[in-house]
């Protein structure tokens, strides 16, 4: 006997099969059934069972036979009728649609009313700038290219007003911003009815520019102004503030600190309470008074705040508008001063277009005052790479 064979006659089966038949490895082939081929005759092995095997005891794991699995037709469930396929794949689109989808819709709201109240106007007032439009025939536009631009250049009340804009916003910005930095400093400590402090700071900035304006229009009166009242108590001269070129600037730098301060100083507040307290600890071990606390420790630490703050405040002063025009009213409010003394480029604007009825050279006044605004945001973002890197 050879050694690949199986003695037929130990496990006969019927129709003088074999029920253990070789593999050619010296070991019976128990995935053979009767009538049935071996599992190696088509590449398979055969599937281990639950069972041991009687002479050798290794316990297997049951599974179906491999040549019953190999014929066998595939589960019912996954078999999808076309109508259930197409349905998935429909969900499977809309589901990834929606997906990619969703955020533009949640941000579109804001585009639409940016695009109808914001860049539509300002494409508009581009067009107008190129015209020649006036107040009382606005349905007759001329092309006139860039000879409202070139008419503004050459004007000197134009660059009397750029002037006059940046001196009231040197004026106001600086003070506004360091005293705003003191009260935010105070407001910083543990102090009682903190809220209501806070409040209080606030409340300048609630008021409308309209009410700060007249009333500080009565303070500031030649005649019978509280301001000179006090001026002539304390035994000084009176003073024509609107008149003035510097005090008229002074006048409104003063509504100017007046309403923003309490604003920014809350800025600064919260930018203060988000520094970590452990700067503090360790400056106060070293022996770091309050003074050098604030210098060395708030102050760094409130670089980009400071920054920010110095930005904003910038771009509003160019847009004061309502600050000059109160200060005296009428046409004299209307023209900034009798001698244009505290005209910013609002009032020019305004005076041009309304007074006037140019609407071509005002509305190229509007995109000069867009310049010089993105050049500001320009300097704003050169000098924030150098002082971001430095505060952290």
């Amino acid at each position: 006997m050879t050694p690949g064979a199986v003695d037929q006659d130990r496990h006969p089966g019927p129709a003088g099969t074999s029920r253990w038949t070789s593999t050619g490895t010296g070991r019976p082939d128990r995935s053979a059934r009767p009538g049935k081929p071996a599992a190696h005759a088509f590449g398979l092995r055969p599937a281990p069972r639950h069972l041991k095997h009687p002479r050798e005891g290794l316990p297997l794991v049951a599974t179906s036979s491999p040549t019953r699995d190999a014929y066998a037709s595939p589960p019912r469930g996954s078999q999808r009728r076309p109508a259930d396929t197409r349905r998935q794949t429909w969900r499977s689109r809309l589901w990834r649609f929606d997906d990619k989808a969703s955020p533009y819709a949640y941000i579109a709201p804001f585009f639409l009313v940016f695009g109808a109240f914001g860049l539509y106007p300002l494409l508009y007032t581009g067009w107008i700038a190129l015209h020649r439009v006036e107040m009382t025939g606005m349905d007759r536009m001329e092309w006139v290219g860039w000879a409202n631009f070139d008419r503004i250049l050459h004007d000197s009340e134009f660059w009397t007003a750029v002037t006059n804009t940046f001196l009231i916003g040197v004026i106001s910005v600086v003070p506004q911003l360091l005293v705003a930095l003191g009260l935010a400093h105070l407001l910083n400590y543990k102090l009682r009815a903190s809220t209501f402090w806070r409040t209080v700071v606030l409340t300048p900035y609630a008021t409308s520019v309209a009410s700060a304006a007249l009333v500080f229009a009565l303070v500031f009166r030649a005649d019978g102004g509280l301001l000179n009242w006090v001026l002539h108590f304390v035994g000084l001269g009176d003073t024509n503030w609107a008149n003035g070129h510097w005090t008229s600037k002074i006048a409104i730098a003063v509504i100017v600190i007046w309403r923003w301060t309490g604003y920014n100083a809350l800025i600064y507040l919260a930018a203060m309470q988000a520094v970590p307290s452990d700067l503090y600890e360790a400056a106060a071990l070293d022996g770091a008074s309050r003074w050098q606390q604030f210098r060395k420790v708030t102050i760094p630490s409130l670089r980009p705040t400071i920054l920010f703050t110095i930005v904003i405040s910038t771009i509003g002063s160019l847009q004061l508008f309502g600050e000059p025009l109160l200060l005296e009213g009428g046409t004299l409010g209307a023209t900034g001063g009798n001698e244009n003394q505290y005209e910013t480029l609002s009032v020019y604007l305004y005076n041009y277009g309304w007074n006037l009825g140019h609407l071509g050279p005002a509305a190229a006044v509007a995109w000069a005052m867009l310049a010089l605004l993105l050049i500001i945001a320009a300097v704003h973002w050169l000098i924030g790479r150098f002082v971001r890197p430095s505060a952290v």
